[in-house]
């Protein structure tokens, strides 16, 4: 059964309909028969909806689809249960790559630009969000924007956010998320490339990583930062506290959508009321679980409730 939690609102300005395959080894100048295909419906707000579903809980999806692409896409929502609301836009939604090279184990990720967004289209995405808006719950701004959506667009959206006493949550990199810390956030989950990119400091180590997210939170650009470290785990940093933790030990098949699990097991725990460090642990076991499985698939609660078993966070 289901646990209450505060109400989860997903924003995925940029969906992506994720084709999966596998072919023996990637060449050059070759024809590479390929495995079984598997189609997801992919974009971070997406997979963050799909994750707190697969958790046990529920959200709705606020995204931007058009054309063939974004119909397939719609069909997929609906046939996993996600509750969702499409925004129509004239192009058709982008698809993401991902083959699996059997012989080697490597994988390779192929990602196209999304559609570009008129200014009316990308307004009708706000009035979504904020026809939806889900008071004193959490708002999970993700992924990359499309071209011609501005770059303030998860600013616009913090904006609201606050207005309506609830969490805004951004999971982007570069001028996006530059803007949205302007405006001020509850949690920003950047990977160590991108928090490196918004410090400026290409080479800092991760005690200077986790002493500029300390800045960031001190001046009140944010409450959390949820960084995390791909294989070597993830550190929660807030004005009280650095919390550390280590990747469980799974044997990795797949990173896509790793991160989005991550965040979508951390913000339904805390819509929950779970205190922050149960959440961060749910977090970095979810985004494991998903790292073990193949090609597109996400976290099941079960392999989550399992790798949560010892994970102890370590204040740093």
């Amino acid at each position: 059964m289901a646990l209450a939690h505060l109400p989860i609102l997903t924003v995925t300005p940029n969906p992506a309909l994720d084709v999966s395959t596998s072919t023996p080894r990637v060449m050059p100048e070759s024809k590479m028969r390929c495995g079984p295909t598997r189609l997801d419906p992919g974009g971070g707000g997406v997979n963050v909806s799909r994750v707190v579903r697969n958790l046990g809980g529920h959200s709705l999806a606020v995204y931007a689809a058009g054309g063939p692409t974004g119909q397939a896409y719609r069909q997929l929502l609906d046939r996993e249960g996600i509750a969702s609301r499409m925004v129509g836009i004239a192009d058709a939604t982008r698809e993401s790559f991902t083959v699996d090279e059997t012989s080697t184990g490597e994988q390779f990720r192929f990602v196209l630009q999304g559609p570009e967004l008129s200014e009316p289209e990308w307004r009708a995405l706000l009035s979504a969000v904020a026809d939806d808006f889900p008071v004193g719950g959490f708002v999970v701004t993700s992924g990359s924007l499309p071209p011609g959506a501005p770059d303030d667009l998860y600013a616009q959206i913090a904006r609201i956010t606050r207005e309506h006493d609830s969490h805004c949550v951004v999971d982007t990199s570069g001028d996006a998320l530059t803007a949205a810390l302007e405006e001020g956030v509850f949690l920003i989950k950047p990977s160590k490339r991108e928090l490196r990119e918004l410090v400026g400091a290409p080479e800092t180590d991760e005690i200077g990583l986790i002493e500029a997210a300390r800045e960031l939170v001190g001046r009140g650009s944010c409450q959390v930062v949820a960084l995390t470290l791909g294989g070597s785990g993830a550190v929660l940093v807030t004005a009280e506290e650095a919390l550390r933790l280590p990747t469980p030990p799974v044997d990795v098949q797949s990173a896509v959508g790793a991160g989005d699990s991550f965040l979508g097991a951390l913000v339904l725990r805390l819509a929950q009321g779970r205190s922050l460090g149960e959440a961060f642990r749910s977090g970095v076991a979810a985004g494991s679980a998903t790292a073990a499985l193949p090609a597109t698939d996400l976290c099941r609660a079960e392999d989550v409730e399992r790798l949560e078993q010892g994970l102890e966070p370590v204040t740093v």
